[in-house]
């Protein structure tokens, strides 16, 4: 505790290194400042009603990277959701157009000309999901004052609006500020629900909601969550790494390379993209269901076979994830390229022929990595969502519902109710974002001669 200290204070010490964190904090509290600044025209007491209705929904997705602006609808409504999309589409864009895949080998000018880009798309999604957003509240009886042209551009400008300034707010702390800009806005966002779990945990512990089970219950959670974020630090800073080898050249008068490195590979390189995606897609039932206005009686029966805790929602779910790990995966990392680049350099995996032998050897690694972390993944999205709903293997049919339901505990079929803080995602991102940002403090530290956070070694975050 003493060196943690210690670090705080040589961190406050240092100008530069002070003022990049002051001007991230008062970054981070304008965003929090225009959280409570509504949209106007909006009812919130119905919106809230509304809310309530369509949990499970892509709109709960969306409260998510929106720190719970999306759900009282302020001017940060739509949050980093459209930047976020923007890059994935331009990150996907770059596999199918040549033009961006030069861009992207180009250096820092063409990185600048995708983060531009990035932008157009930002806002041109700003102001489609405006748009449509104006269009469903007012499709909703008692949510809009006074529907009409004047509230959809009214909503159009102010979300639109918000959501450049928030994309602006990202890039500013990330050049001037410490640690990715558009991470922390996320990371905040989600980080200040935290007091309302306390206070749920108070309540749950004051009223003896489990009976007198409650403080072995409460222990057991808090253990749990510690586990579980020890566990995410453990996976997430993992890495495979495979021992290259370099030839000796002589260039001129210098005899260059002879020297050893090793190729890093993240057990978790997908990062958190496919549970959002799994997420996402699984959420269109629920979305579906309340755009109809639950008009068709089989799309709620589907709506409700793909909610929490139901055998086919966490099948569905598992595989969602698997497969999108492996495309992600696939997309941005490229073996062939990977082993031509070391071959020109003379670069060699020791006891692998380089070429397609060294490409061949590192997918095979790479595919297994892949597999580990979505199984990781599954594990860490999937257990918060049990704890608060369970897993509902009483719902099964053919009678083995019924042979569930007599020799389970009711807690394991039905979930403990209580308000786990972090969901799977926001606890990936959370821990994640708290890595990488604590690993650019340790690496500003040192680079000062100053000692860090970690005791032995150096912190190794996600990157």
């Amino acid at each position: 505790m003493n060196r943690f200290i210690e670090a705080v204070k040589n961190m406050f010490r240092i100008e530069d290194l002070r003022n990049r964190v002051l001007f991230t904090l008062a970054l981070l509290a304008v965003y929090r400042v225009g959280a409570h600044i509504w949209t106007p025209g909006i009812n919130v007491t119905e919106l809230e009603r509304l809310f309530a209705q369509s949990a499970g929904s892509v709109l709960g997705l969306f409260d998510l990277f929106s720190g719970g602006n999306f759900r009282r609808l302020t001017i940060f409504a739509l949050g980093i959701m459209p930047y976020i999309t923007s890059s994935i589409i331009l990150q996907l864009m770059t596999v199918v157009f040549p033009y961006l895949e030069r861009l992207q080998k180009e250096g820092e000018l063409g990185r600048r000309k995708i983060t531009q880009y990035t932008r157009y798309l930002t806002i041109l999604l700003s102001i489609v999901q405006s748009l449509t957003i104006a269009g469903t509240l007012q499709s909703q009886p008692n949510l809009v004052y006074h529907p009409g042209l004047g509230f959809t551009l009214m909503t159009v400008l102010t979300l639109t609006t918000g959501s450049a300034f928030i994309m602006w707010l990202g890039e500013q702390i990330s050049e001037r500020g410490i640690g990715n800009g558009m991470s922390l806005i996320i990371f905040v966002g989600i980080v200040v629900g935290l007091p309302r779990a306390i206070v749920d945990l108070y309540e749950k512990a004051k009223t003896q909601a489990w009976g007198p089970f409650t403080p072995l219950v409460l222990i057991i959670l808090v253990a749990l969550m510690v586990a579980v974020v020890a566990f995410i630090v453990f996976v997430e800073g993992g890495q495979r790494r495979i021992p290259v080898q370099y030839a000796k050249r002589v260039v001129g008068r210098r005899v260059m390379g002879g020297q050893s490195s090793y190729l890093p590979l993240r057990v978790n390189s997908g990062g958190v993209i496919p549970p959002i995606f799994a997420s996402s897609l699984l959420a269109f039932p629920a979305t579906i269901a309340l755009v109809l206005n639950h008009k068709y009686a089989f799309v709620d029966t589907i709506k409700a076979q793909l909610s929490w805790g139901e055998p086919l929602y966490t099948m569905v779910y598992v595989t969602l994830i698997l497969l999108f790990a492996f495309f992600y995966v696939g997309i941005v990392f490229n073996p062939t390229e990977l082993a031509d680049n070391m071959r020109k350099n003379g670069g060699f995996i020791p006891g692998i022929r380089p070429g397609r032998t060294t490409s061949e050897h590192v997918s095979k690694i790479l595919k297994r990595l892949t597999f580990i972390g979505a199984v990781y993944l599954a594990l860490v999205c999937l257990l918060p969502e049990w704890m608060i709903a369970g897993i509902h293997l009483d719902h099964l049919g053919w009678g083995m519902g019924s042979w569930f339901d007599r020799h389970f505990p009711v807690w394991f079929l039905k979930g403990l109710s209580v308000q786990f803080y972090f969901g799977g995602t926001s606890l990936l991102i959370v821990v994640g974002v708290a890595m990488d940002t604590v690993q650019q403090l340790e690496a500003q530290l040192v680079m000062r001669n100053y000692e860090g956070f970690a005791r032995k070694g150096r912190l190794r975050g996600r990157r």
